[in-house]
């Protein structure tokens, strides 16, 4: 099975940056689409960005221009570059990794974006 943990959330004020990362372990990363997720307090979880195992990318309109998804296969890693954060962007992100008959979730990581 995939274990999947994300790091590098934390504090930062609006208009700075942070980078998360979440490493795997197992089989089938190269080949698995890896996505982010976040979840605010009351609302729904929704897809902030998305990269396929041949390195296309998507992203929500939300983060168009301030994120960044990238994949680094032989340390199994995916991460999100954020940039110009803002207070909206306060949640708990988690990273997810699919393909065929199977998709895995890791723990989560809290990114707070406040003065």
């Amino acid at each position: 099975q995939v274990q999947l943990v994300e790091s590098g959330g934390g504090l930062v004020q609006p208009g700075g940056s942070l980078r998360l990362s979440c490493a795997a372990s197992g089989s089938g990363f190269s080949i698995s689409t890896m996505s982010w997720y976040r979840q605010a307090p009351g609302k729904q979880r929704e897809l902030v960005a998305r990269i396929t195992s041949g390195g296309s990318t998507n992203y929500a309109d939300s983060v168009k221009g301030r994120f960044t998804i990238s994949r680094d296969n032989a340390k199994n890693s995916v991460y999100l570059q954020m940039n110009s954060l803002k207070p909206e962007d306060t949640a708990v992100y988690y990273c997810n990794s699919q393909r065929v008959g199977r998709s895995s979730w890791g723990q989560g990581t809290q990114v707070t974006v406040s003065s």
